[in-house]
């Protein structure tokens, strides 16, 4: 897929390599020249370089948005600074540098599609207690909050919380999420549902359930009724027979 995109970078080296692979045509810009370089009119994304100064990218992005841009903003930062990315930048997504081919192609494509429509079908959210998917904008929200997550770990969270209950090896994990074309191995697997697990946080890390020796399955949270045992529910129900 051919397009046409604008990098916003101070830096003097590349700050997202894997564009050299993919067949894109990309302008780089100093970040405080973006009046001029964003008056393509064939441009498809904006990509500012969060890498360094959090707080300038930050700046750029509120400045970017603020003066009407019409192309897709998206920050390129790296796992450390992950963790700084909000709302209030006003962005439409975000790429780890480290992202490869795959993922960037997909993010980029995913995101001017967004851009593309006014609304979202009910058939592209999946609620789940306190979680919702958006499978269609790449979003996910806990509790209303926004959950920071990268294209793999969005992917392996809407997989298994498409089938919640069933059980899936790390193979099929890696078949279903990664590809056939994967190389790498089951450890993987693990590594992301650690890191799904920490964003999730110490309530709702449960909802990604291990079965010993076989993997891992989604667990849908309970009611608040529910968590009580049987006995509880009898004891509840007597002492208000009581009263």
């Amino acid at each position: 897929m051919s397009m046409n995109l604008l990098l916003l970078t101070d830096s003097q080296v590349d700050v997202l390599p894997v564009l050299d692979l993919l067949p894109y045509a990309v302008q780089v810009s100093p970040r405080d020249k973006w009046a001029q370089a964003i008056k393509n009119p064939q441009l498809a994304a904006v990509l500012v370089d969060a890498t360094g100064q959090l707080n300038e990218a930050r700046g750029t992005c509120r400045t970017l948005h603020a003066n009407g841009l019409n192309a897709p903003l998206i920050a390129l930062v790296r796992d450390a600074g992950l963790a700084a990315i909000g709302a209030d930048w006003c962005i439409d997504d975000f790429l780890l540098t480290t992202a490869g081919p795959a993922e960037v192609a997909a993010r980029l494509t995913m995101v001017m599609d967004r851009r593309g429509m006014v609304s979202t079908a009910a058939d592209d959210m999946i609620r789940i207690g306190d979680l919702a998917i958006d499978t269609h904008s790449y979003t996910t929200r806990l509790r209303g909050e926004a959950l920071a997550l990268t294209y793999k770990e969005f992917e392996l969270l809407k997989f298994l919380a498409q089938q919640p209950g069933r059980v899936f090896s790390r193979d099929q994990l890696l078949r279903e999420v990664w590809g056939y074309d994967y190389f790498g191995g089951t450890r993987t697997v693990d590594v992301h549902v650690r890191r799904l697990r920490a964003k999730l946080g110490p309530r709702c890390e449960t909802m990604i359930g291990t079965v010993r020796q076989v993997g891992y399955k989604f667990v849908a949270p309970k009611a608040a009724d529910e968590e009580l045992p049987s006995w509880d529910h009898e004891l509840i129900a007597s002492l208000v027979t009581q009263s």
